[in-house]
Formats: structure tokens, C-alpha cells, sequence
């Protein structure tokens, strides 16, 4: 029951990371184009810290979370663990986004109801929303390479999962900018999903002996499922032995199917292109796919688009729930976020 509507990672996987003729070929092919992407980075860059261009600052303490590759670093798990951890410590988090895909303005919103989240590709004009909310710190979300606002704290997210892909600039390769971005990062986490922990560490030390900014590695891994609708927590041991249908529109959709796949359930796929507005025969689609397989198993990004849309006469999906467990450094990355915005003592 393999189902792919309008999905192009496939063709994404194998032109970044298959080492067969035809996809080096199509790398060459693409060489000119990667090149101007290169130069076209370099040279904003440059603007930046010669000052051609100005950075404006941000009225609250911020955050900014991003990553050097496009799609599936896991910068939005991350982000909101960071507005988490400051809820948790008193603050009022506003989380910015650029306002791309709704799925990530929902997401955010359900996993921290007590952040100000505020969609807008001008940071500056979000971050002044937020503070009209009430906010006292900022996370911005996809913010690496938005050098036209200045941050106080950097954290760059890199996926072990890119040491399968190329080296290669856009659209040859994943990578926005060279690994000579590293520089700006105050914080550089290292995230992993299907990869093993040994080329997790592998790379944090790679990454470790070109800066000297802490390097943490973080394990995303599928914690619990949650129904839907109901909320009912079930332990991902349940999934063992039964028919699964693990549906997604995320950018790297295989680390999720793997996961699924690792609790011992039969698997069948179906995915979507990533930010894709599943339509009314989607959700049929999936209706039909929950009443015939055992469980429809969703990410949280995608759970934000069908909650309101679900049909009361089928079973309720389930969503996979991450949990960001720190393997490496997790205590210097707290430090760092609550030297920047220190815990609030109410009395």
C-alpha cells in the first residue's frame, strides 16, 4: 500500500547521496548552479560583515536556531525544547518563524501553549509582536542564515544523517553554506535519528576540531505515541507485531519510517512532499488506511493539519512523540541558554 503523492525525496536522496554514475553525472550537471549559489552566499555574507549591509537588533534576548542544510535536521524539535526549557525557568518564550508552512506555527502552539509564536518573514516586526504578547526572550526558528538581524545566542544544528549526502552546495548538494559558516555558531548540536551513535560522535568531533564552542550531541528518538484526538499516551512497545501505516509530509521522511519500523510493527508508507495541505481525498485516504491497518501512525508536524479535519467515523491515528535526550553536553547548552536569559523566581 506504498503511497507518494507529489514526493520528491527519492529524487533528492539519490541525487545527494548515491555514489552510481548517473547520479554523479547529475551533480556535474548541476556544478554551474551550485556555483552560483556559492558565490551568491559568499558574497551576502560578506555584505554582512563589512557592514554594506546593516543587522538590525532585536529588542529581547534571542536565540536563533538553524541549520547549514536544507529539510530534516530536526532545528524544530530543537527550538522548541529551547522555549521549553526557558517556560520552564519562569520566562515567556516568543518563538519566531518565517512563515512558511503553517504546519510548523502549529506545531509550535501545541508543543509550547506557553510561548508567544509569531509567523512572519520579518524577524524584527515578529520579535515586536511577541514583546506585545508579553514575551522576554526570542527563538528564532530557520534563522542561521538570517544575518539581517543580530542574535545574542547561535545554535547551528547539524544532522549525522548529512555525512550520507555530498559536500556539494545547492542544488548539487544539501548544503546552504560551506562548513566555514561554522564560525558564527555559539552552540553547534550535533542531532541523530537512524543514524548509530558512533557516527554521531564521529562527527561532533570533526565539527569540534574546527571551533571551540561546546558540540552536543542530541538523540531524537521516538519516546511514546499519542492518540490524536484523545490524547491517550501508549507505550511504543505496543506497536510490536502490528500493521502500521506510517504516513508523512516531512523533508526526511526515511528517518521517521525507520523509526517505526525499529518498534517491530509492519510497516507500510505513505508520504507527501514536505509543508504539503493534505486535501479532502488525502484525509479520505487516510481514513480508509486506519480501517484497514491496525494504526495510521503521524508525526506531530503532520498531526496539527488533521486534527480538525479527522473523520469521527474512523479509528484516531497516532502520533509519534520525539523526546530530545542529550548524549553529549547537555549541561553547557543549558548554561549557555541560561546565561543569556537567567531563571525567573516568582514570589
Amino acid at each position: 500500500m506504498a503511497r507518494r503523492h507529489g514526493d520528491t525525496h527519492r529524487l533528492i536522496r539519490w541525487l545527494w547521496t548515491s555514489r552510481r554514475l548517473d547520479a554523479r553525472l547529475a551533480r556535474v550537471a548541476l556544478l554551474p548552479a551550485a556555483a552560483l549559489w556559492r558565490l551568491g552566499m559568499d558574497v551576502r555574507a560578506l555584505a554582512f560583515r563589512r557592514g554594506w549591509r546593516a543587522s538590525r537588533p532585536l529588542p529581547l534576548p534571542s536565540v536563533a536556531v538553524g541549520n547549514l542544510t536544507v529539510g530534516g535536521s530536526g532545528k524544530t524539535p530543537i527550538a522548541a525544547w529551547i522555549a521549553r526549557h526557558y517556560a520552564s525557568r519562569g520566562r515567556r518564550p516568543g518563538i519566531l518563524l518565517r512563515g512558511y508552512g503553517a504546519d510548523e506555527v502549529l506545531v509550535h502552539r501545541h508543543d509550547v501553549p506557553e510561548a508567544v509564536v509569531v509567523a512572519d518573514p520579518d524577524r524584527l516586526a515578529g520579535a515586536l509582536q511577541a514583546v506585545s504578547g508579553g514575551a522576554d526572550v526570542l527563538v528564532l526558528d530557520d534563522a542561521y542564515q538570517r544575518l539581517d538581524v543580530l542574535r545574542d545566542l547561535n545554535v547551528l544544528v547539524i544532522s549525522a544523517e548529512t555525512t550520507l549526502a555530498v559536500r556539494w552546495p545547492l542544488p548539487a548538494g544539501p548544503w546552504r553554506e560551506g562548513w566555514e559558516a561554522i564560525a558564527r555558531a555559539d552552540v553547534v548540536v550535533v542531532t541523530r535519528k537512524r543514524a548509530s551513535a558512533e557516527t554521531a560522535a564521529s562527527l561532533a568531533a570533526d565539527i569540534a576540531g574546527r571551533t571551540p564552542v561546546p558540540v552536543v550531541i542530541v538523540h531524537l528518538g521516538l519516546h511514546h505515541l499519542e492518540g490524536m484526538l484523545s490524547g491517550v499516551r501508549r507505550e511504543v512497545e505496543s506497536l510490536r507485531g502490528e500493521r502500521v501505516v506510517a504516513a508523512t509530509a516531512i523533508a526526511d521522511p526515511d528517518a521517521f519510517v525507520a523509526q517505526v519500523k525499529r518498534t517491530g510493527a509492519q510497516v507500510q508508507v505513505a508520504t507527501w512532499r514536505d509543508h504539503y495541505d493534505f486535501r479532502d481525498e488525502d484525509v479520505a485516504w487516510l481514513a480508509r488506511a486506519a480501517r484497514k491497518a491496525d494504526h495510521v501512525v503521524l508525526t506531530a508536524k503532520d498531526a496539527v493539519k488533521l486534527r480538525d479535519r479527522w473523520p469521527a467515523s474512523a479509528p484516531e491515528p497516532l502520533v509519534a512523540i520525539l523526546n530530545v535526550r542529550f548524549e553529549t553536553g547537555g549541561d553547557a547548552f543549558m548554561a549557555a541558554l541560561d546565561a543569556l536569559a537567567p531563571p525567573v523566581r516568582h514570589t
